[in-house]
């Protein structure tokens, strides 16, 4: 499969072979997953994906992540950008990992529901690392119970712990 490489090249920063291995999968018509996270609220399912702005609230939800961001940051959190596979600056990757599918459905949640209420996530990949540590964090500054079921899964982080004791 192409797409091992990619991310063992991506991790260790061999960034020609990434864009080798990008032109073998272009030329082979090789597309890759999108990731993508939906939740459903008052019956209708809303769908993102990384650095989505279609939805009607999109600035609502940027500007809430954004506070948010802010918020968990106090509290500890430090994005995790070895796992951004892409040969950008340090500044870029932050943005990019702040843009996950998961933390746009999950700020949708959180604003659109009552204080209290659990919010339910559903992911069609694996859930990257820095996903799970900010979903914790989230967890315990807004007081929610929030339910991550990626295609391994379920996560259900409350007051900052997740239930699968930080192993998936």
């Amino acid at each position: 499969m192409l797409l091992k490489p990619i991310n063992i090249y991506a991790t260790v920063g061999m960034w020609s072979e990434v864009a080798k291995v990008r032109k073998a999968m272009d030329d082979k018509r090789v597309v890759k997953k999108p990731g993508l996270s939906w939740i459903e609220i008052k019956r209708k399912v809303h769908i993102f994906l990384v650095g989505d702005k279609s939805h009607p609230k999109s600035y609502e939800i940027h500007n809430f992540l954004g506070k948010l961001s802010r918020r968990i940051k106090e509290e500890g959190y430090v994005p995790d950008t070895n796992f951004v596979l892409h040969d950008v600056e340090e500044e870029q990757k932050e943005q990019n990992l702040s843009d996950h599918s998961k933390k746009l459905a999950v700020a949708l949640g959180i604003i659109s529901t009552p204080s209290g209420t659990p919010i339910k996530v559903f992911k069609n990949l694996r859930t990257c690392v820095d996903c799970h540590k900010a979903i914790k964090f989230i967890s315990k500054i807004v007081q929610r119970r929030i339910i991550v079921r990626d295609s391994n899964r379920f996560h259900s982080s409350e007051s900052g712990s997740c239930s699968c004791g930080d192993y998936w």
